[in-house]
C-alpha cells in the first residue's frame, strides 16, 4: 500500500490517504464506509498496528465500487504533504553508510578514510521536514556550501527496544524517500546537526510504501539529479550497515517508536566530493527517487 498525507485545498486539514492508480482514497472515510474505525493521520495509523493496516487493505481490495465517493479524489487535484508532516521526534540520520561515500568524504570533508565499525548516527529535527514540491531555502548568510544526498528512509512500525538483528525487520512499517540537505560549511567541531538540521533540510515523501510491497529493501536503485544532470546513482545493496543492523543498533541505546524515521545514508556523488566541488544555489532544481517508492522534486530558493 502507498500511503500519503494530503490536503484537498490550502485551508483543509491534513488527512491520510492511500494512493491507488492515480487516485487518493481517504483512509478514515474508507473505514467508515466499511464499518471500521481508521485514523485520520499517518502517525495514528502507524501506531494502530497491523490490525489497522489489514483493515485498510481489505477495504481497498473490495474495489472502487465500494469506496466512499466523497473520499476518492484524483491525485492531481490534491496537495501531497510530507507523509509524516511533523515527526514525533528527531529523524535518525546515518552518515558514511556507502563505501564510495566514505572515500569521497575523507577526501573533501576531513572525515576518516577507515570504514566505520559502527553506524554513524546524527539527527535532523522535525522542523527540517518539508513535503513534495516545497522549496529548499538557501540562507546565504549561513552557507555557501549547500549540498544534496538522496536516501532511502525506513519508517518504524512498532516499538523497538534492544531488538536483535534477526527481529529488527519486523519493526519496520515501510519506506520512503528523503533528501538529506547539508550545509557543509556549518559543521561545528565535528557535530553535524547545524549542518543538516536547518529548516527545509529534510524533503520527505512522496508516500510511505508499506514493507509488504517492497520485496527486498536492500535491492533498490536510488538516484538524484540537479538541473537535469545526474549526480548520484546507486543501489541500497551497497550499504555498509543494512537496515536490520541500523534498527538493532539504534534500539540498543534509544527506544524506537511507531513513526520514527531512519534516513539510511547516501551513496557517492554529493557536491562536496566533486572536483571542482559543486553546490546548490537559488534557482536550482533537485529531483531524486527510490525504486518502487516514487520521486521528489524541489526548487532551491533564497531564504
Amino acid at each position: 500500500m502507498k500511503l500519503v498525507t494530503y490536503r484537498k485545498h490550502v485551508e483543509a486539514e491534513a488527512r491520510l490517504g492511500a494512493l491507488v492508480d492515480g487516485l487518493v482514497v481517504d483512509i478514515e472515510m474508507l473505514g467508515a464506509a466499511g464499518g471500521a474505525v481508521l485514523p485520520v493521520r499517518m502517525l495514528d495509523f502507524i501506531a494502530a498496528g497491523p490490525a489497522a493496516l489489514r483493515a485498510a487493505q481489505r477495504l481497498l481490495e473490495a474495489g472502487i465500487d465500494s469506496w466512499p465517493v466523497p473520499g476518492v479524489l484524483p491525485a492531481e487535484n490534491v496537495t501531497l504533504l510530507a507523509p509524516i508532516p511533523r515527526p514525533a521526534k528527531n529523524i535518525f540520520g546515518i552518515g558514511l553508510n556507502y563505501v564510495e561515500h566514505v572515500e569521497e568524504s575523507a577526501r573533501t570533508l576531513d572525515t576518516s578514510r577507515d570504514l566505520p565499525k559502527q553506524p554513524v548516527i546524527f539527527s535532523k529535527p522535525p522542523t527540517a521536514v518539508i513535503g513534495p514540491g516545497e522549496p529548499v531555502r538557501h540562507n546565504g548568510a549561513l552557507t555557501r556550501q549547500l549540498d544534496w544526498e538522496v536516501e532511502l528512509a525506513a519508517i518504524v512500525g512498532t516499538r523497538a527496544q534492544r531488538v536483535s538483528k534477526d527481529a529488527a525487520m519486523s519493526h519496520v512499517f515501510g519506506y520512503s524517500v528523503m533528501i538529506d540537505i547539508s550545509a557543509r560549511d556549518n559543521r561545528r567541531s565535528g557535530q553535524w546537526i547545524v549542518s543538516k538540521g536547518q529548516d527545509t533540510f529534510a524533503p520527505f515523501g512522496p508516500c510511505i510504501v508499506t514493507a509488504d510491497e517492497i520485496g527486498d529493501p536492500q535491492e533498490l536503485d536510488l538516484w538524484l539529479t540537479v538541473n537535469g544532470v545526474e549526480k548520484q546513482r546507486s543501489n541500497t545493496r551497497h550499504m555498509l550497515f543494512r537496515i536490520d543492523t541500523l534498527v538493532s543498533d539504534i534500539s540498543s541505546c534509544m527506544t524506537l517508536e511507531p513513526g520514527d524515521i531512519i534516513a539510511t545514508g547516501t551513496p557517492e556523488g554529493v557536491g562536496a566530493g566533486r572536483d571542482p566541488q559543486e553546490w546548490l544555489w537559488p534557482g536550482d532544481e533537485i529531483e531524486c527517487g527510490v525504486q518502487g517508492i516514487g520521486t521528489l522534486r524541489h526548487s532551491v530558493i533564497r531564504a
